[in-house]
């Protein structure tokens, strides 16, 4: 009963997550954007397929994936060795990023889009070694009690000065691969990672205060990795074009198709982890039998939701988002392409899986004193107008995306210095974490659409980016939030 009241609840979580998206594009369909017929029934099973996997993954991350990284952050923290925290904190970080959805499906855009010339696992292993540097960074700040918004704002002058000698294709994949990278498989991990590694200090403030942090350190590895491979590489007049192979193949082949792809990669990527706990379980967990079986069965539910999840977001999602995106920017009125992105911004952080392991954590560590409540709505608002602007700049080709992002970092950077420090850490968590799967992939697809069917737009550049204007505005709206506690707190503080 227990367990299925646990499926039944995950279930829910996933079901408010896909169906709204999934009832516009169907009112969108019999509307303003009429669909192929087998481009519409390859959605449906896409979305029957998401939604199963999606659920068998997060119960998957729940009984596997999140009980291993608490144990290996409270091991590692226990030998009081920076070494160890720095060499593990890199493992760590780099085998869970090559396991994440997210990145595969940002990996797998840019290599469709770029015809192969920019690889998928150029971008999964360069990203994955940029977060794992950067994670084990994150566990020594918490070792050195170094404050977060001091080295938020180091890490950000270094992107700043990085992105001077960006490409425009590669700053938007940059900033893109940050949100993708925190996603439903990377969240709960880093997360419990931080909570190990921090309760073992006794300082208990700190110990609130360094639960949040972690997320938003790591993902600024992942900015700047591709920043850097950019400069390296010398790469630039990369063109990107949207590929319509896909809408002439039968709806059976798709699935197939993506399917070994997936399971090959899928048993790739999280090997690693199985192996990681293999031998810590013989060094130092020496768990029960029946721990180990379980933590294993999570492992195995984790490989077939992901496995379903990228199955339904290849073969059916994608094409459909990029074809409504499409064919919405080709109405003479571009009023729509606009408040569409809007709704769909608003309707996908309503229930992005790590939305609420990060909300739930936010209300659990702070004692109900800021609610769940409250992150939602703040998040919605700054998602929903993230990618209405994402939209205009796809409209404007002259507006580039920095003009966006410059002044938003600024600010962000600002508010950091005025709100109260335990906001620093939530805003920049609940940056990463807004731009979960249905932002990797149907809001992605929907601006690729866009940009193909608008006039002096480019795919490569205009069509990437949304992910990181997702992943931006939350940073300003939840200090915001912080801001306006800290005057509620005051006020309440002179009434007494």
């Amino acid at each position: 009963m227990e367990y299925l009241n646990v499926i039944i609840s995950k279930l829910k979580e996933v079901l408010y997550s896909v169906l709204p998206i999934t009832v516009i594009v169907l009112i969108l369909h019999f509307t303003i954007s009429p669909i192929d017929t087998a481009l519409l029934i390859r959605f449906l099973i896409g979305a029957v397929l998401i939604i199963f996997g999606l659920t068998v993954f997060l119960i998957g991350v729940d009984i596997g994936i999140t009980p291993i990284g608490n144990l290996l952050g409270s091991t590692i923290a226990k030998t009081n060795k920076i070494w160890i925290v720095i060499i593990f904190g890199i493992i760590l970080g780099f085998f869970i990023s090559v396991a994440e959805p997210d990145l595969h499906i940002l990996a797998e855009q840019v290599s469709s889009v770029t015809s192969g010339l920019i690889s998928k696992w150029s971008i999964v292993g360069i990203v994955s070694a940029g977060i794992s540097i950067m994670l084990s960074v994150g566990l020594m700040k918490i070792v050195y009690n170094f404050p977060l918004y001091k080295l938020l704002t180091i890490f950000y002058g270094i992107i700043l000065a990085l992105s001077i000698f960006t490409t425009p294709e590669f700053l938007a994949i940059s900033f893109d691969a940050s949100g993708a990278t925190t996603g439903a498989l990377t969240v709960p991990f880093i997360l419990s990672l931080a909570i190990g590694v921090s309760k073992l200090k006794k300082d208990s403030k700190s110990s609130e205060k360094d639960s949040f942090g972690l997320v938003s350190i790591a993902s600024t590895g992942a900015i700047i990795s591709i920043m850097v491979m950019s400069i390296l590489s010398k790469a630039d007049n990369v063109t990107g074009n949207l590929s319509q192979e896909t809408m002439t193949t039968s709806i059976l082949y798709s699935f197939l198709h993506e399917f070994s792809n997936v399971a090959v990669e899928v048993s790739l990527a999280l090997f690693p982890i199985i192996l990681i706990f293999i031998i810590f379980q013989k060094a130092s967990f020496k768990l029960s039998n029946r721990a180990v079986r379980k933590i294993l069965f999570g492992i195995l539910f984790t490989f077939l939701g992901l496995v379903m999840f990228l199955v339904g977001v290849n073969a059916g999602f994608m094409d459909v988002g990029s074809t409504i995106g499409y064919n919405i920017a080709s109405l003479d009125n571009k009023a729509y392409v606009i408040i569409i992105g809007f709704i769909l911004g608003v309707v996908t952080i309503l229930a992005e899986p790590a939305v609420y392991v990060l909300t739930h954590q936010i209300e659990n560590v702070t004692s109900g004193y800021v609610s769940r409540k409250a992150v939602m709505i703040t998040l919605t608002i700054g998602v929903g107008v993230a990618v209405a602007l994402s939209i205009v700049r796809i409209l404007i080709p002259e507006l580039q995306l920095w003009q966006y992002l410059l002044p938003g970092y600024v600010i962000s950077i600002a508010l950091m210095y005025f709100v109260p420090k335990l906001f620093v850490g939530i805003a920049f968590d609940s940056g990463g974490v807004a731009s979960g799967p249905m932002t990797a992939t149907f809001i992605l697809a929907y601006a690729q659409g866009a940009a193909e069917a608008t006039e002096g737009a480019s795919v490569l550049v205009d069509g990437f980016g949304i992910i990181s204007m997702v992943a931006m505005t939350p940073l300003i709206a939840l200090q915001l939030l912080g801001l306006f506690y800290k005057v509620k707190t005051k006020k309440e503080y002179r009434e007494v």
